[in-house]
């Protein structure tokens, strides 16, 4: 996909930290004003971001939530290198620069009425985005019921609350969920080897195996998967849906420069109906199909 492409789709704005909020394990929400990214960003997109005057080269960002009606953007990250700490000390009221939207979002298939959404640690933004956007295009389908897994094995960024929404296959006393997903009436369950209060004991593609089987044929039909989070989460994702012959979806984390397709410094092999090729995570992904990816 050529640069051109992308031509007057990624804003460059001077938007405004509206919050900060801090969690455990040096993670972070943070919640600013960019009406131009809020307007067009779909979910599985990033925007590449200052964190501080005085660090020129950007970091990407996975986007978790946005009002366009406000113009807010909300990003949840890790404190983990320079940038990000620098970027952990900016405090509302400062002006921040944000490029964005980037990148090809999820294309979910709305016939499908079983969306598997699978986040692990600070791939858990896209999800929580994903989950709110297909609320809004066929939430009101008869028979719609997605199903949110996070996994973490710091302490999940928000407090964890006891789901009412029942979720056959699920294992007994796994019952802890996100409370923005709950409120939504989005059923969603939590994951770690952390020995979490409520959560599974063990990874989040090992749930979500105990979900798919406990479905009959005609069920699973109605499944697909979206992933967001490391690469041997997505790779074990890919697996599960290649076993269950299911369509699936990836989004990669990669280590981003230009973040604008000009660098080329984010290639992944991807298999293409012309054989493998190299492709840009930035522009050309980062959700790609993932047997394309994992193979």
């Amino acid at each position: 996909m050529s640069n051109k492409a992308h031509r007057d789709t990624i804003f460059l704005e001077s938007a405004e930290i509206l919050a900060h909020q801090a969690y455990d394990g040096a993670q972070y929400v943070l919640q600013v004003r960019a009406p131009r990214c809020a307007a067009t960003a779909r979910a599985g997109q990033f925007a590449h971001l200052q964190c501080a005057p005085s660090l020129a080269m950007r970091r990407p960002l996975s986007i978790m939530r946005t009002d366009p009606a406000t113009g807010r953007v909300d990003f949840l990250y890790k404190a983990v290198g320079t940038g990000t700490r620098l970027l952990a000390k900016r405090k509302p009221g400062e002006q921040i620069s944000v490029l964005g939207p980037i990148g090809q979002p999820f294309q979910p298939d709305t016939a499908r009425s079983r969306p598997l959404l699978l986040g692990g640690g600070v791939g858990i933004p896209p999800m929580v985005f994903l989950a709110g956007e297909l609320l809004a295009t066929a939430g009101r389908n008869q028979g719609f019921s997605p199903l949110v897994l996070m996994g973490s094995e710091v302490p999940f960024p928000f407090t964890r609350q006891p789901s009412k929404i029942m979720v056959p296959g699920i294992p007994d006393g796994v019952i802890a969920a996100m409370p923005l997903l709950e409120d939504l009436g989005i059923a969603s369950r939590l994951a770690s080897l952390q020995d979490y209060a409520g959560c599974y004991q063990g990874y989040i593609t090992d749930l979500a195996r105990c979900w798919l089987e406990a479905m009959d044929e005609r069920q699973r039909a109605q499944v697909e998967v979206f992933a967001c989070g490391p690469h041997p989460m997505l790779a074990a994702t890919a697996a599960l849906a290649a076993e269950f012959d299911l369509p699936c979806q990836v989004s990669l984390e990669e280590f981003m420069a230009c973040a604008v397709g000009g660098c080329a410094g984010c290639v992944v092999e991807v298999e293409t109906e012309q054989g493998p090729a190299m492709k840009r995570v930035c522009v050309d992904g980062p959700v790609f199909e993932a047997q394309s990816v994992f193979r």
